[in-house]
């Protein structure tokens, strides 16, 4: 099989993949998005590894789920699944940072399977990059081809999640109403969950996490300068941060004792409401780096 190779830059105005050319869009309401059943296998074995030394957790991946996935290409996205050549190096002993920073233009973190949480798009109202209204990936404004798992394919062959991974949550143990079984690492070394944690340190007492963000009040600006309509979820710039609207702060994540982390640690969780995946690191990301020449230990799961 073809193996892409993946370069990141993660700083504020780099990407996870390379640069496409922009699509132009003017729709400017919220939709329902259709999700593509997830009835393919993958195109071959996921193959991960999460090694830690000294103050690294090294992640060596292919990028290839453990779970079944929607067929691709498909109606709303037209690259089929490739394998990558991941090797990310992210904190293992993170610390928060004096301020948070956007994951805008960036990669959130990297599930237990291997493949990347990217909640962003490259999609902008009108193909204007410089634009501030970006679509959300489930917005449906645009439909962007997402399977069961909330996931779909950048031109490079990388799939990639925008959502709740449920094929990931399966193949971890998840169940409603337990904590959250361990699903991956954000970039800045700390611990991703799904939903249901502990409430603060009471290890009794397990809560379904929700978001601190709502949508805002009103219309936005006028066209042509700005997409107009009611916010409504079309758009990231449809949301705004309420503090302690829900149990999470403004990186959907709070400081918790986990099952991996009886001590204590801050997590991130995600949620049913938007963001769903993260827009904010508590810590400092790192870059992630991809290498062309390292050899994947096949089978591996």
């Amino acid at each position: 099989m073809k193996t892409s190779v993946l370069i990141i830059t993660m700083t504020c105005a780099g990407t996870l993949f390379a640069q496409r050319e922009t699509r132009k869009h003017t729709a400017n309401e919220a939709r329902k998005v259709r999700v593509v059943e997830a009835t393919e296998n993958p195109p071959t074995e996921s193959d991960h590894q999460f090694e830690v030394y000294g103050p690294d957790r090294i992640v060596t991946a292919n990028g290839i789920p453990d779970h079944d996935t929607g067929p691709f290409p498909n109606r709303g996205n037209p690259h089929a699944i490739e394998e990558q050549n991941y090797v990310f190096k992210i904190p293992a002993h993170p610390e928060p940072a004096r301020q948070t920073t956007s994951v805008y233009g960036m990669p959130f973190g990297v599930g237990l399977n291997g493949v990347v949480f990217d909640p962003g798009t490259a999609e902008y109202w009108n193909g204007d990059r410089s634009s501030a209204w970006n679509y959300e990936a489930l917005g449906g404004a645009v439909q962007l081809g997402v399977d069961e798992n909330h996931a779909h394919v950048q031109p490079s062959g990388a799939y990639h999640y925008h959502g709740i991974p449920a094929g990931l949550l399966d193949t971890q143990g998840f169940k409603e109403s337990e904590h959250s079984p361990l699903i991956g690492w954000a970039a800045d070394g700390y611990p991703i969950y799904a939903l249901y944690g502990y409430k603060g340190k009471d290890e009794s007492k397990v809560i379904k996490h929700t978001s601190s963000y709502r949508i805002k009040e009103g219309n936005r600006p006028a066209q042509p300068e700005a997409p107009g309509g009611e916010y409504d979820g079309a758009f990231v710039q449809d949301f705004e941060y309420v503090p302690n609207l829900g149990t999470l702060d403004e990186c959907n994540g709070t400081w918790t004792v986990t099952p991996e982390f009886p001590d204590g640690t801050y997590a991130y969780f995600l949620t049913e409401e938007w963001p769903v995946i993260p827009r904010a690191f508590k810590g400092t990301p790192v870059n992630f780096k991809g290498n062309r020449g390292h050899s994947h230990r096949r089978g591996r799961r």
